[in-house]
């Protein structure tokens, strides 16, 4: 059993984070050079995916659990229609 949901844009997020982290602390060691402007296109991008990530996830739960509701019982209940005396 799940203990909470899962959330793939937040995943996509951390792993951009994580990808833009490793690529600073390269560029900043002097292992990899690279101008500022990639690492802001990067970071914009990698949101972006996981923006897009998160509303294909939520569109699936609408989906999955967004049936209609059954249409038997649409009247209210005998007890609150005025058929019985009140107490």
């Amino acid at each position: 059993m799940l203990r909470h949901e899962i959330r793939p844009g937040r995943a996509v997020a951390g792993l951009v984070m994580m990808g833009l982290a490793a690529g600073y602390g390269a560029d900043a060691a002097g292992l990899w050079h690279v101008p500022w402007v990639f690492f802001v296109a990067l970071f914009c991008g990698g949101l972006f995916i996981a923006v897009l990530t998160t509303w294909v996830a939520y569109r699936i739960r609408r989906r999955r659990g967004g049936r209609t509701p059954s249409t038997e019982n649409d009247v209210a209940p005998p007890s609150s229609s005025g058929s019985q005396a009140m107490r």
